[in-house]
């Protein structure tokens, strides 16, 4: 499988399927296997493209890190975009994923037509927003990780899928420790207005990282945005409920690109 290089790392993707484009940025946890699920159900379809940020699955190092810089994760999606010479790209983040995913699509708009905000704002820069995330980070880390992420219900009844939940993260170097400044200097509701590329939010009513009435607000203020709320799933709703997840991503891809306006 290739990889291609982005300033001091060389990162590891995987492209499979034909059709148009749909590019998943992994959270802390994660990596390119993490999306299994999505892989196996919209590769039919769509060109379904994954990757290992620096630091993180198999994407490896000029030289060797004690730390990350999450400002630069955005640079690695880019490079693939690149390699690959994708044309109408939708990115998907998960958690902060969409912090990457927002950036790369902000910096490549001709390469991307839509980015989906999984569980996260996107480290968009507005003083309500960032007031409302940091109250849902405030109550989301008096549970431990795994309430956060699963829901109680899902650890029981599957065992199995939450052990290798658990395990995918210890293939990864950087930790969330690393990322403290990822949201930093983050694009205004006018950059992205201006940018012409579409952005969705996608969340679960059970996310426990960050709550619904947030996402709903960031959706009210960026104008023509789209939102997506899924039933009684939790913050990683891809792994949880994989189904509901991936029928949503697929209606965005088959439905979102830019606004005509700005093909004019």
């Amino acid at each position: 499988m290739p990889h291609v290089d982005s300033d001091g790392a060389s990162i590891y993707y995987e492209r499979h399927g034909e059709g148009p484009a749909i590019v998943f940025v992994h959270g802390s946890g994660g990596h390119h296997a993490t999306w299994w699920q999505q892989v196996a159900a919209l590769r039919a379809e769509f060109s379904v493209v994954t990757l290992d940020l620096r630091g993180f699955g198999r994407t490896e190092l000029s030289k060797p890190q004690a730390e990350f810089d999450g400002q630069a994760f955005y640079g690695d999606v880019v490079a693939v975009l690149d390699q690959e010479d994708l044309r109408d790209a939708m990115l998907v983040g998960q958690s902060i994923g969409s912090v990457a995913a927002l950036r790369a699509g902000l910096t490549r708009p001709e390469r991307v037509s839509s980015v989906v905000l999984g569980h996260s704002l996107g480290g968009i820069d507005h003083p309500e927003l960032k007031e409302l995330a940091a109250a849902d980070r405030a109550e989301a880390v008096k549970l431990p990780v795994i309430d956060r992420l699963l829901t109680k219900n899902f650890r029981t009844e599957r065992a199995d899928l939450t052990f290798l939940f658990r395990q995918m993260g210890t293939f990864n170097i950087a930790t969330m420790q690393d990322l403290r400044n990822l949201d930093a200097n983050g694009p205004t509701l006018d950059e992205i207005k201006e940018s012409g590329v579409r952005v969705a939010f996608l969340a679960g009513e059970k996310d426990a990282v960050l709550s619904v009435k947030t996402v709903t607000r960031a959706h009210e203020l960026l104008d023509g945005s789209h939102l997506e709320i899924v039933p009684g799933a939790p913050h990683s709703m891809y792994w949880e409920t994989p189904d509901a997840y991936n029928s949503a991503v697929a209606r965005l891809r088959r439905t979102l690109t830019k606004d005509p306006k700005d093909s004019i």
